[in-house]
Order: C-alpha cells, then sequence, then structure tokens
C-alpha cells in the first residue's frame, strides 16, 4: 500500500514540476512564468473568456489569476474592453501581441504533446485521461469529505 502511495504522489509531482518547467524555459524570452501561460493559452483558443472562466479553466484561485490578468494586460497582451461592468465578469480580448505569443504557446505545446505520446497508442491515451479524469474526480470527491 505505502509503495502505490509514493509511486502515485510522486509521479504526479514528477509530471506537474515538469511541465511547469517546460513552460517556465519555453516562454523565459517572454519574460513569461507558468500561470501566464495557461491564461494566454485559453484565450487564444477561445477569446472573451472573463477572468472567473480562467479560474475554473486553469484550475486557479482569484487572486492569482487576478495578478496574472493584471501583468498580461500591463506587459499589452491582453485587454478588458468592457469598462461598464465588474472587470472579473469583462470578456478579455488578446492584443495583436498576445494572439502571436498565444500562437507560439499552441504551436509549442503540440510539438510537446506530439513529442510525448510518442510511447502511446491513441488507445492506450484515450484510457490514460480517462483514467486521470477518474483519479480527479474521486480526488476531489474525498478531499470535500476528509477531515484529518
Amino acid at each position: 500500500m505505502e509503495e502505490r502511495f509514493e509511486t502515485f504522489t510522486v509521479l504526479l509531482n514528477r509530471i506537474s514540476r515538469n511541465i511547469r518547467r517546460i513552460k517556465n524555459r519555453e516562454m523565459a524570452e517572454y519574460n513569461l512564468r507558468s500561470i501566464h501561460i495557461s491564461c494566454l493559452y485559453y484565450l487564444y483558443f477561445s477569446e472573451g473568456l472573463t477572468a472567473t472562466d480562467l479560474c475554473e479553466r486553469c484550475e486557479e484561485d482569484k487572486a492569482t489569476i487576478s495578478r496574472a490578468l493584471d501583468y498580461l494586460e500591463k506587459n499589452r497582451y491582453l485587454t478588458c474592453e468592457s469598462k461598464n461592468s465588474k472587470r472579473y465578469k469583462s470578456p478579455l480580448v488578446l492584443t495583436d501581441k498576445g494572439r502571436e505569443t498565444g500562437k507560439k504557446i499552441a504551436d509549442k505545446i503540440a510539438g510537446v504533446l506530439d513529442e510525448i505520446r510518442g510511447g502511446l497508442t491513441e488507445e492506450e491515451r484515450v484510457a490514460f485521461y480517462r483514467s486521470l479524469a477518474i483519479i480527479s474526480d474521486s480526488l476531489e470527491a474525498v478531499s470535500k469529505n476528509c477531515v484529518l
């Protein structure tokens, strides 16, 4: 049992750490961090998302997304077109710089995904993602009921 726990947690931590490293290394020339990359990526494919939408898609809290969006707006990657309603509920739009960077991010992500899928068949990949989703949902349910 202990070995299963160690293997599970170590592998998940390694995957997460390596994803952050790749994001940070690949985007260092733009002075972007991992959270900025996630925001630009989601906005590139679904322009008009709100900060609330990005919290859900990036699985980040409101404060983290707010800081990331402030940085991206100050550095002219995006703009908030609607100034009338609450900023957090306003649609965000990429600038030309943001769209160009979003395309580079999407291309780099596609390249990494192509590189790592080499060891799996399509059926194995589908089963793997299905298994990850089940594990994620199960852990979320346990975390809501967990009293330690």
